[in-house]
């Protein structure tokens, strides 16, 4: 995935000034040294040729796993701009975020942002994105040619192709040794599945970001994800029969009432929250207990800490929560749920993001950013989570 650093830029300076380079300096907060660029290519006409200085008068946020990105930023330009056209809140964020349902969508404007994105050797696509900077512009030293412009946009795209091959090589490595869907699977062959999902999903994600959601962003995401492709008549045919089929099942289901779960496994895979809504046991503890420690820790601070940590135990909480919904939702709602094999490798995924709770919560302890009985309560918690995953996965993996 890019790295999007804005939140954490303190300040900065790009320099177009020489034809065909574009060096930089960037104070990130979270970072010993600024970040040197050395990048070739040129910016958009708006900053070619000039020394662009910016400051972020927002709040500044460290950068998580800043030991990551690379002091020295190496590579080729990607869209250079201070003219980004975007839309941005129209009344205040709080306001903006709490927009009353039955008003419609929230207030925007159109207003100018500031786009710096490179393609680095060491960290691939890297991208400053914000329409709040204290942007500074010198005179032009030059201004590029038309032909120079067009270059400078062939280039641009050339490096986001480049980039995007290497996402698609990644989408490749983790196709190669599947099983054919057809045969039996167990939780390793869903393992690999589950990794080829998410480097699609990355590259999804990184067109998006890119492109945004327009109706000619979505035909060229489209094509670049391989869904774009000329159907024969015959596959026309089955694609359209398909889809009634699939509508026809939508519309059916949503005429039945929602299945009524076993009741001899109330409290073993299922339970009714105090909403009403049908969950699972192991799923609802974990979700509810992530929420209580969110709580508590915005209680004690953790929005004015900006503690890695800290926010690490918390999401990474949150985290295991979501994941076990997708392993376990089906069975609560007693709909057959997924086979054995893909259930302990859904599980497996969330004890990973268990295991990073964990490890932020311990890291949080000799802080004392939360009060100790707080952490070993938690601390327990987790581990009595921790081990209902385990016995949820022998459990699974008994099955046949």
């Amino acid at each position: 995935m890019a790295f999007r650093i804005h939140d954490s830029v303190e300040r900065g300076e790009i320099d177009n000034r020489v034809r065909g380079v574009v060096r930089g300096k960037i104070w990130v907060k979270g970072c010993a040294k600024p970040l040197m660029l050395e990048l070739k290519g040129n910016a958009h006409p708006d900053l070619a040729g000039c020394l662009l200085t910016f400051k972020n008068p927002q709040k500044i946020l460290p950068l998580a796993h800043a030991e990551h990105l690379n002091p020295l930023q190496r590579g080729a330009i990607g869209d250079l701009t201070a003219s980004r056209k975007v839309r941005v809140p129209a009344v205040p964020m709080d306001q903006f975020l709490n927009w009353p349902k039955n008003k419609g969508r929230p207030p925007t404007r159109w207003a100018n942002c500031l786009y710096l994105e490179w393609f680095s050797e060491g960290n691939g696509r890297v991208v400053i994105e914000s329409a709040d900077y204290e942007l500074k512009i010198s005179e032009p030293l030059w201004r590029l040619t038309p032909a120079e412009d067009a270059e400078r946009a062939k280039q641009a795209a050339a490096g986001m192709d480049n980039f995007m091959q290497r996402l698609t090589d990644a989408i490749e490595q983790q196709k190669r040794g599947q099983k054919d869907p057809e045969a039996e699977w167990d939780e390793h062959d869903y393992e690999k599945f589950l990794k080829e999902s998410d480097a699609r999903t990355d590259k999804y994600m990184e067109l998006l970001d890119k492109y945004g959601d327009s109706d000619e962003a979505e035909e060229k995401i489209a094509k670049e994800m391989g869904w774009l492709r000329e159907l024969t008549p015959e596959e026309a045919e089955e694609e359209a029969r398909r889809i009634e089929e699939m509508n026809r099942a939508c519309q059916e289901a949503l005429n039945e009432p929602p299945p009524e779960p076993d009741p001899h496994r109330e409290g073993i895979d299922w339970i009714r929250t105090k909403d009403g809504d049908i969950a699972h046991p192991l799923q609802h503890r974990c979700s509810e207990s992530a929420m209580k420690y969110w709580n508590l820790a915005e209680k004690h601070g953790m929005d004015k800490l900006d503690d890695e940590d800290l926010n690490q135990f918390v999401f990474e909480f949150q985290t295991t929560g979501a994941k076990l919904a997708g392993a376990l939702n089906g069975i609560a709602q007693d709909r057959g749920g997924p086979d054995a094999g893909f259930t302990v490798a859904y599980l497996k995924r969330a004890l990973d993001h268990l295991h990073k709770s964990q490890a932020g919560l311990e890291a949080v302890a000799p802080k004392k950013l939360l009060p100790p009985k707080t952490v070993a309560a938690a601390r327990k918690e987790l581990f009595e989570i921790r081990e209902g995953i385990l016995q949820l996965m022998d459990e699974f993996r008994g099955r046949k």
